[in-house]
């Protein structure tokens, strides 16, 4: 309940936010805060680890019902990742900025603000996503050339590269969630009669 009130809050003012803003939006006292965490450090290093953390986007993922198209599945799992990709990138990014994470000595929120998680942390992230992924599929398995976990691993592969590809030069905006579905699920050659 306190980290979750207090992500936004993070995201909004990075480090210069207040336990007593954190309690506020949490509807507690300031004390409870304090019973919780031993101090404002600790509640920032939960906020990093939240939002680092695969834990929230698998169960949107989880939550995205089977008896939807296949496209529509993927579509809404490729909205739900560039949110939580976007949630981290802001934590993050507010921490930064407020000068918060920049030269500290290596601990669990220095590394995490750093290149995110420690190597084996990211590995058991992108393995969860993948499963999860896996499981959107699932229903439509057979209709498959590639095996669901490939499948899974190119959607994820595509997803990111989009999430980090910058707008092109000349206002080329990156793959829409559909484009990128479509892409995935038809490639890129037009099947019309007479094309390539």
């Amino acid at each position: 309940m306190i980290v979750a009130a207090a992500l936004p809050l993070v995201a909004e003012y990075g480090a210069t936010v207040t336990t007593s803003q954190i309690a506020r939006a949490a509807g507690i006292g300031e004390a409870t805060i304090f019973r919780a965490f031993k101090d404002k450090e600790e509640v920032l290093e939960a906020c990093v680890a939240e939002a680092v953390g695969p834990d929230h986007v698998l169960r949107e993922l989880a939550s995205i019902s089977l008896d939807e198209p296949l496209a529509t599945r993927l579509t809404e799992a490729a909205e739900a990742l560039r949110a939580h990709m976007e949630r981290m990138g802001t934590v993050i990014g507010a921490l930064h900025a407020s000068g918060h994470l920049r030269g500290r000595a290596a601990g669990p929120a220095a590394r995490d603000a750093g290149d995110g998680p420690p190597p084996d942390a990211r590995a058991r992230s992108f393995a969860a996503l993948r499963h999860g992924i896996i499981e959107l599929l699932a229903p439509d398995r057979t209709a498959f050339r590639l095996s669901p976990e490939k499948v899974a691993s190119a959607f994820l592969g595509l997803l990111f590269t989009r999430l980090q590809t910058p707008a092109a030069e000349g206002g080329a905006a990156p793959l829409t969630p559909e484009e990128l579905i479509s892409v995935l699920l038809h490639g890129t050659l037009d099947a019309s009669p007479g094309s390539a």
